[in-house]
Protein backbone atom coordinates (compact mmCIF):
# COMPACT_ATOMS: atom_id res chain seq x y z
CA UNK A 1 0.00 0.00 0.00
CA UNK A 2 1.33 3.44 -0.92
CA UNK A 3 2.21 5.75 1.97
CA UNK A 4 1.64 9.49 2.30
CA UNK A 5 3.45 11.43 5.00
CA UNK A 6 1.88 14.53 6.57
CA UNK A 7 4.63 17.09 7.13
CA UNK A 8 4.60 20.57 8.61
CA UNK A 9 5.53 22.79 11.51
CA UNK A 10 4.11 22.05 14.97
CA UNK A 11 0.40 22.93 15.32
CA UNK A 12 -0.16 23.27 11.58
CA UNK A 13 -3.08 20.80 11.72
CA UNK A 14 -1.34 17.55 10.73
CA UNK A 15 -2.86 15.37 13.44
CA UNK A 16 -6.35 16.78 12.90
CA UNK A 17 -6.00 16.06 9.18
CA UNK A 18 -4.76 12.54 9.97
CA UNK A 19 -7.80 11.91 12.17
CA UNK A 20 -10.14 13.23 9.49
CA UNK A 21 -8.60 11.01 6.82
CA UNK A 22 -8.28 7.79 8.80
CA UNK A 23 -10.83 8.06 11.60
CA UNK A 24 -7.83 7.65 13.89
CA UNK A 25 -7.34 8.96 17.40
CA UNK A 26 -4.09 10.87 17.07
CA UNK A 27 -3.59 13.48 19.79
CA UNK A 28 -4.26 16.93 18.35
CA UNK A 29 -2.99 19.33 21.02
CA UNK A 30 -2.15 23.06 20.90
CA UNK A 31 1.50 22.62 21.84
CA UNK A 32 4.60 21.51 19.88
CA UNK A 33 5.58 17.84 19.53
CA UNK A 34 2.31 16.35 20.73
CA UNK A 35 3.17 13.79 18.04
CA UNK A 36 6.58 12.26 18.80
CA UNK A 37 6.16 8.87 17.19
CA UNK A 38 4.42 8.64 13.82
CA UNK A 39 0.75 7.67 13.74
CA UNK A 40 -0.07 5.30 10.89
CA UNK A 41 -3.55 4.69 9.55
CA UNK A 42 -5.46 3.85 6.37
CA UNK A 43 -7.60 6.23 4.32
CA UNK A 44 -10.25 5.12 1.86
CA UNK A 45 -9.97 6.56 -1.66
CA UNK A 46 -13.52 7.73 -2.41
CA UNK A 47 -14.73 6.87 -5.88
CA UNK A 48 -18.29 7.46 -7.02
CA UNK A 49 -17.68 5.23 -10.07
CA UNK A 50 -17.23 2.23 -7.81
CA UNK A 51 -20.35 3.07 -5.81
CA UNK A 52 -22.40 3.22 -9.01
CA UNK A 53 -21.00 -0.11 -10.24
CA UNK A 54 -21.80 -1.72 -6.89
CA UNK A 55 -25.38 -0.44 -7.09
CA UNK A 56 -25.71 -1.77 -10.65
CA UNK A 57 -24.43 -5.22 -9.66
CA UNK A 58 -26.30 -5.22 -6.33
CA UNK A 59 -22.98 -6.15 -4.75
CA UNK A 60 -23.01 -7.45 -1.20
CA UNK A 61 -19.70 -5.70 -0.53
CA UNK A 62 -18.02 -2.57 -1.87
CA UNK A 63 -14.25 -2.32 -1.39
CA UNK A 64 -12.53 0.99 -2.12
CA UNK A 65 -8.85 1.48 -2.83
CA UNK A 66 -6.82 2.55 0.19
CA UNK A 67 -3.69 4.53 0.98
CA UNK A 68 -1.63 4.56 4.16
CA UNK A 69 -1.34 7.90 5.95
CA UNK A 70 1.56 8.68 8.28
CA UNK A 71 1.27 11.57 10.73
CA UNK A 72 4.88 12.62 11.31
CA UNK A 73 5.93 14.81 14.26
CA UNK A 74 6.31 18.54 13.71
CA UNK A 75 9.30 19.85 11.77
CA UNK A 76 11.18 22.85 13.16
CA UNK A 77 13.94 25.08 11.87
CA UNK A 78 17.23 23.29 12.45
CA UNK A 79 15.78 19.76 12.16
CA UNK A 80 18.49 18.86 9.65
CA UNK A 81 20.99 19.67 12.44
CA UNK A 82 19.12 17.77 15.14
CA UNK A 83 16.69 20.42 16.43
CA UNK A 84 13.23 19.28 17.58
CA UNK A 85 12.76 15.64 16.65
CA UNK A 86 15.73 16.02 14.31
CA UNK A 87 16.99 12.86 12.67
CA UNK A 88 14.05 10.86 14.02
CA UNK A 89 11.71 13.07 11.99
CA UNK A 90 13.84 12.77 8.88
CA UNK A 91 14.05 8.97 9.20
CA UNK A 92 10.25 8.71 9.39
CA UNK A 93 9.67 10.86 6.32
CA UNK A 94 12.16 8.92 4.20
CA UNK A 95 9.86 5.90 4.38
CA UNK A 96 6.87 7.52 2.61
CA UNK A 97 6.08 7.51 -1.11
CA UNK A 98 4.73 11.05 -1.30
CA UNK A 99 4.76 14.07 0.98
CA UNK A 100 1.77 16.17 2.04
CA UNK A 101 2.80 19.62 3.33
CA UNK A 102 0.31 21.00 5.86
CA UNK A 103 0.71 24.78 6.01
CA UNK A 104 -1.02 26.81 8.72
CA UNK A 105 -2.92 29.85 7.42
CA UNK A 106 -5.02 30.76 10.45
CA UNK A 107 -4.55 32.96 13.52
CA UNK A 108 -5.08 31.50 16.99
CA UNK A 109 -3.63 33.24 20.03
CA UNK A 110 -3.71 29.97 21.98
CA UNK A 111 -1.41 28.24 19.49
CA UNK A 112 2.26 29.08 19.22
CA UNK A 113 4.09 29.54 15.94
CA UNK A 114 3.61 31.59 12.76
CA UNK A 115 0.26 31.87 10.96
CA UNK A 116 1.82 32.77 7.62
CA UNK A 117 1.72 29.72 5.31
CA UNK A 118 4.68 31.09 3.31
CA UNK A 119 6.80 31.03 6.47
CA UNK A 120 5.73 27.43 7.10
CA UNK A 121 6.66 26.56 3.53
CA UNK A 122 10.04 28.30 3.82
CA UNK A 123 11.05 26.33 6.92
CA UNK A 124 9.85 22.98 5.61
CA UNK A 125 11.55 23.35 2.24
CA UNK A 126 14.86 24.58 3.65
CA UNK A 127 15.11 21.78 6.19
CA UNK A 128 14.28 19.05 3.68
CA UNK A 129 16.70 20.55 1.13
CA UNK A 130 19.49 20.75 3.75
CA UNK A 131 18.95 17.14 4.73
CA UNK A 132 19.14 16.12 1.05
CA UNK A 133 22.23 18.27 0.53
CA UNK A 134 24.08 16.36 3.26
CA UNK A 135 23.14 13.03 1.66
CA UNK A 136 24.09 14.14 -1.87
CA UNK A 137 27.36 15.75 -0.80
CA UNK A 138 28.60 12.53 0.83
CA UNK A 139 27.61 10.39 -2.14
CA UNK A 140 28.99 12.89 -4.66
CA UNK A 141 32.46 12.84 -3.12
CA UNK A 142 32.47 9.01 -3.11
CA UNK A 143 31.27 8.82 -6.71
CA UNK A 144 33.77 11.38 -7.97
CA UNK A 145 36.61 9.35 -6.46
CA UNK A 146 35.26 6.14 -7.97
CA UNK A 147 34.80 7.81 -11.38
CA UNK A 148 38.56 8.40 -11.60
CA UNK A 149 39.02 4.62 -11.74
CA UNK A 150 35.70 3.61 -13.30
CA UNK A 151 34.50 5.80 -16.16
CA UNK A 152 31.09 4.15 -15.88
CA UNK A 153 30.50 6.16 -12.69
CA UNK A 154 30.84 9.49 -14.53
CA UNK A 155 27.13 9.71 -15.40
CA UNK A 156 26.08 9.05 -11.80
CA UNK A 157 28.51 11.72 -10.63
CA UNK A 158 27.03 14.16 -13.14
CA UNK A 159 23.50 13.52 -11.88
CA UNK A 160 24.58 14.01 -8.29
CA UNK A 161 26.34 17.24 -9.25
CA UNK A 162 23.10 18.58 -10.75
CA UNK A 163 21.28 17.74 -7.50
CA UNK A 164 24.07 19.25 -5.40
CA UNK A 165 23.98 22.52 -7.34
CA UNK A 166 20.22 22.90 -6.84
CA UNK A 167 20.21 21.92 -3.17
CA UNK A 168 23.14 24.24 -2.43
CA UNK A 169 20.85 27.09 -3.45
CA UNK A 170 18.20 25.82 -1.02
CA UNK A 171 16.06 24.67 -3.95
CA UNK A 172 14.10 21.42 -3.45
CA UNK A 173 14.59 18.97 -6.30
CA UNK A 174 10.87 18.80 -7.11
CA UNK A 175 11.06 22.39 -8.31
CA UNK A 176 14.58 22.50 -9.68
CA UNK A 177 13.47 21.75 -13.24
CA UNK A 178 15.31 18.42 -13.35
CA UNK A 179 14.70 16.16 -16.32
CA UNK A 180 12.90 12.88 -15.68
CA UNK A 181 16.00 10.79 -16.38
CA UNK A 182 17.95 12.71 -13.72
CA UNK A 183 15.19 12.32 -11.14
CA UNK A 184 14.95 8.59 -11.95
CA UNK A 185 18.73 8.24 -11.54
CA UNK A 186 18.49 9.92 -8.11
CA UNK A 187 15.63 7.68 -6.93
CA UNK A 188 17.87 5.06 -5.23
CA UNK A 189 19.07 7.72 -2.77
CA UNK A 190 15.53 8.24 -1.35
CA UNK A 191 16.00 12.00 -1.30
CA UNK A 192 13.26 13.86 0.54
CA UNK A 193 12.71 16.51 -2.13
CA UNK A 194 12.92 14.17 -5.12
CA UNK A 195 9.21 13.40 -4.80
CA UNK A 196 5.97 14.93 -5.83
CA UNK A 197 4.28 17.08 -3.21
CA UNK A 198 0.68 17.79 -2.24
CA UNK A 199 0.24 21.06 -0.33
CA UNK A 200 -2.69 21.52 2.07
CA UNK A 201 -3.28 25.15 3.07
CA UNK A 202 -5.14 25.03 6.39
CA UNK A 203 -7.39 28.08 6.91
CA UNK A 204 -9.56 29.07 9.87
CA UNK A 205 -13.28 28.38 10.21
CA UNK A 206 -14.15 32.04 9.56
CA UNK A 207 -11.85 32.30 6.56
CA UNK A 208 -13.28 29.73 4.13
CA UNK A 209 -13.90 32.37 1.46
CA UNK A 210 -10.16 33.14 1.36
CA UNK A 211 -9.22 29.64 0.16
CA UNK A 212 -8.83 30.54 -3.56
CA UNK A 213 -6.64 33.52 -2.61
CA UNK A 214 -4.46 31.41 -0.30
CA UNK A 215 -4.15 28.65 -2.91
CA UNK A 216 -3.06 31.21 -5.51
CA UNK A 217 -0.51 32.71 -3.14
CA UNK A 218 1.13 29.32 -2.53
CA UNK A 219 0.87 28.37 -6.21
CA UNK A 220 2.90 31.46 -7.09
CA UNK A 221 5.74 30.06 -5.00
CA UNK A 222 5.66 26.85 -7.04
CA UNK A 223 5.43 28.42 -10.49
CA UNK A 224 8.48 26.44 -11.66
CA UNK A 225 7.44 23.08 -10.24
CA UNK A 226 5.40 21.85 -13.21
CA UNK A 227 3.17 18.91 -12.35
CA UNK A 228 5.27 17.92 -9.31
CA UNK A 229 3.08 19.91 -6.91
CA UNK A 230 -0.66 20.14 -6.29
CA UNK A 231 -2.29 22.62 -3.89
CA UNK A 232 -5.57 22.29 -1.99
CA UNK A 233 -7.01 24.75 0.52
CA UNK A 234 -9.31 23.59 3.31
CA UNK A 235 -10.37 24.20 6.89
CA UNK A 236 -8.99 21.05 8.47
CA UNK A 237 -10.99 21.53 11.68
CA UNK A 238 -14.33 21.73 9.88
CA UNK A 239 -13.41 18.83 7.59
CA UNK A 240 -12.44 16.75 10.63
CA UNK A 241 -15.73 17.49 12.36
CA UNK A 242 -17.69 16.47 9.26
CA UNK A 243 -15.58 13.32 8.75
CA UNK A 244 -16.40 12.20 12.31
CA UNK A 245 -20.10 11.86 11.37
CA UNK A 246 -20.67 8.22 10.43
CA UNK A 247 -23.98 8.59 8.58
CA UNK A 248 -23.08 9.53 4.96
CA UNK A 249 -26.32 11.43 4.36
CA UNK A 250 -25.93 13.49 7.53
CA UNK A 251 -22.26 14.08 6.72
CA UNK A 252 -23.16 15.33 3.24
CA UNK A 253 -25.75 17.69 4.75
CA UNK A 254 -23.18 19.07 7.21
CA UNK A 255 -20.64 19.62 4.41
CA UNK A 256 -23.29 21.34 2.32
CA UNK A 257 -24.27 23.48 5.31
CA UNK A 258 -20.66 24.54 5.74
CA UNK A 259 -20.53 25.36 2.05
CA UNK A 260 -17.86 22.70 1.48
CA UNK A 261 -19.55 20.66 -1.26
CA UNK A 262 -18.28 17.08 -1.22
CA UNK A 263 -15.52 18.11 1.17
CA UNK A 264 -11.87 18.83 0.51
CA UNK A 265 -10.77 15.57 2.10
CA UNK A 266 -12.12 13.62 -0.87
CA UNK A 267 -10.31 15.91 -3.28
CA UNK A 268 -7.14 15.67 -1.25
CA UNK A 269 -7.02 11.87 -1.21
CA UNK A 270 -7.79 11.66 -4.91
CA UNK A 271 -5.10 14.25 -5.68
CA UNK A 272 -2.52 12.45 -3.56
CA UNK A 273 -3.48 9.15 -5.18
CA UNK A 274 -3.05 10.52 -8.70
CA UNK A 275 0.08 12.46 -7.81
CA UNK A 276 1.93 9.16 -7.54
CA UNK A 277 0.71 8.06 -10.97
CA UNK A 278 -1.80 5.67 -9.44
CA UNK A 279 -4.88 4.73 -11.40
CA UNK A 280 -7.91 2.51 -10.76
CA UNK A 281 -9.60 -0.39 -12.48
CA UNK A 282 -12.66 -2.21 -11.19
CA UNK A 283 -14.09 -5.66 -10.82
CA UNK A 284 -17.80 -5.93 -10.17
CA UNK A 285 -20.31 -8.66 -9.45
CA UNK A 286 -23.01 -9.76 -7.04
CA UNK A 287 -20.47 -10.85 -4.41
CA UNK A 288 -18.42 -7.65 -4.43
CA UNK A 289 -17.38 -4.59 -6.38
CA UNK A 290 -13.79 -3.61 -5.82
CA UNK A 291 -11.34 -0.86 -6.85
CA UNK A 292 -7.83 -2.04 -7.71
CA UNK A 293 -4.79 0.21 -7.85
CA UNK A 294 -2.25 0.15 -10.66
CA UNK A 295 0.46 2.46 -11.95
CA UNK A 296 -0.25 4.41 -15.12
CA UNK A 297 1.17 2.54 -18.12
CA UNK A 298 0.68 -0.94 -16.62
CA UNK A 299 -0.30 -3.82 -18.91
CA UNK A 300 -3.31 -6.06 -18.35
CA UNK A 301 -1.21 -8.94 -16.91
CA UNK A 302 0.38 -6.57 -14.38
CA UNK A 303 -3.07 -5.38 -13.35
CA UNK A 304 -4.20 -8.98 -13.02
CA UNK A 305 -1.24 -9.55 -10.72
CA UNK A 306 -2.65 -6.98 -8.30
CA UNK A 307 -5.37 -9.51 -7.56
CA UNK A 308 -3.07 -12.54 -7.35
CA UNK A 309 0.34 -13.41 -8.77
CA UNK A 310 -1.18 -16.52 -10.40
CA UNK A 311 -3.42 -14.25 -12.48
CA UNK A 312 -0.36 -12.53 -13.92
CA UNK A 313 1.71 -15.70 -14.33
CA UNK A 314 -1.03 -17.56 -16.20
CA UNK A 315 -2.65 -14.59 -17.93
CA UNK A 316 -4.57 -15.48 -21.11
CA UNK A 317 -6.77 -12.47 -21.82
CA UNK A 318 -8.86 -9.74 -20.25
CA UNK A 319 -12.43 -8.76 -20.97
CA UNK A 320 -12.59 -4.97 -20.73
CA UNK A 321 -15.16 -2.19 -20.83
CA UNK A 322 -15.12 1.37 -19.47
CA UNK A 323 -17.15 1.87 -16.31
CA UNK A 324 -19.59 4.46 -17.74
CA UNK A 325 -20.36 2.37 -20.82
CA UNK A 326 -21.07 -0.63 -18.60
CA UNK A 327 -23.43 1.44 -16.46
CA UNK A 328 -25.28 2.62 -19.57
CA UNK A 329 -25.73 -0.97 -20.76
CA UNK A 330 -26.86 -2.06 -17.30
CA UNK A 331 -24.97 -5.31 -16.69
CA UNK A 332 -21.98 -7.42 -17.65
CA UNK A 333 -24.17 -9.85 -19.59
CA UNK A 334 -25.93 -7.03 -21.44
CA UNK A 335 -22.55 -5.65 -22.48
CA UNK A 336 -21.54 -9.08 -23.84
CA UNK A 337 -24.80 -9.51 -25.68
CA UNK A 338 -24.40 -6.07 -27.26
CA UNK A 339 -20.85 -6.94 -28.38
CA UNK A 340 -19.40 -4.05 -26.35
CA UNK A 341 -17.03 -6.17 -24.29
CA UNK A 342 -13.47 -5.96 -25.67
CA UNK A 343 -11.07 -8.88 -25.50
CA UNK A 344 -7.53 -7.63 -24.79
CA UNK A 345 -4.22 -9.49 -24.69
CA UNK A 346 -0.91 -9.21 -22.88
CA UNK A 347 0.10 -5.92 -24.51
CA UNK A 348 -3.02 -4.00 -23.54
CA UNK A 349 -2.26 -0.85 -21.51
CA UNK A 350 -4.92 -0.53 -18.82
CA UNK A 351 -6.89 2.72 -18.61
CA UNK A 352 -8.22 4.47 -15.54
CA UNK A 353 -11.85 3.46 -15.13
CA UNK A 354 -11.60 0.11 -16.91
CA UNK A 355 -13.81 -2.68 -15.62
CA UNK A 356 -11.95 -5.95 -16.19
CA UNK A 357 -12.41 -9.68 -15.87
CA UNK A 358 -9.38 -11.91 -16.36
CA UNK A 359 -8.93 -15.34 -17.88
CA UNK A 360 -5.86 -17.25 -16.75
CA UNK A 361 -4.45 -20.76 -16.59
CA UNK A 362 -1.78 -21.93 -14.15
Amino acid sequence: MERFGLVGLPNAGKSSLYNALTGGGALAAPYPFATKDPNIGVAKVPDDRLDQLAAMSKSKQTIHAQVEVVDIGGLVEGASKGEGLGNKFLANIREVDAIVFVLRAFVNDDITGPSDPLEHLRVVEIELALADLETVEKRLHQTQRQAKLDKGMAEEAAHLQVAYDALSEGLPLYRAGLKDDVRDALAPYFLLTNRRVLVVVNVGEDDIESIPEKEAMIAAEFNNAGDNVEIIGMCVQMEAEAAAIEDPIERAEILEGFGLGEGALFRMVRSAYHLLGLRTYFTTGEKESKAWTFYEGSTAPVCAGRIHTDFQRGFIRAEVIQWDELLTLGSWHAAKDAGKMRVEGKDYIAQDGDVMEFRFNV
